[in-house]
C-alpha cells in the first residue's frame, strides 16, 4: 500500500486544547481504518513541525480525504508527501532508465 509522511502543525484551537492530542490522534487513526487506511506511526516533534504522520492507504484520494477530514476537526493544518521504499524506488529508477 502506498506510503505518505504528514507534516502538521496546530493551529491556535489546537494548541488551546494540547491535552487531548493523543485522544485527538486516536481518532486519525480510527477515521483512517473507516476509510480503508492506517496510521502507521506518528510522532511529536519539536521545531518546524509539531507531528509528523506516517500514512498507508490506497491511493492519494484516501489520504487527502482523510486529511480533509482531520483538518475540518480545526485543531491541525497538513502537508502531506508521497513516500517510496526500497523496492519502490528501485522499480522507479528503472522506469526512468528504460
Amino acid at each position: 500500500m502506498p506510503t505518505f509522511v504528514t507534516l502538521l502543525n496546530w493551529t491556535e484551537q489546537g494548541v488551546r486544547d494540547y491535552k487531548d492530542t493523543v485522544r485527538r490522534s486516536e481518532a486519525f487513526a480510527a477515521g483512517l481504518q473507516k476509510l480503508g487506511a492506517k496510521l502507521r506511526d506518528i510522532y511529536w516533534t519539536v521545531g518546524p513541525y509539531d507531528l509528523v504522520a506516517v500514512i498507508e492507504a490506497p491511493d492519494a484520494e484516501t489520504v487527502t480525504a482523510s486529511l480533509l477530514q482531520l483538518a475540518g476537526a480545526g485543531n491541525v493544518r497538513s502537508t502531506t508527501l508521497p513516500a517510496f521504499g526500497r523496492e519502490e524506488i528501485d522499480r522507479i529508477v528503472a522506469k526512468a532508465t528504460g
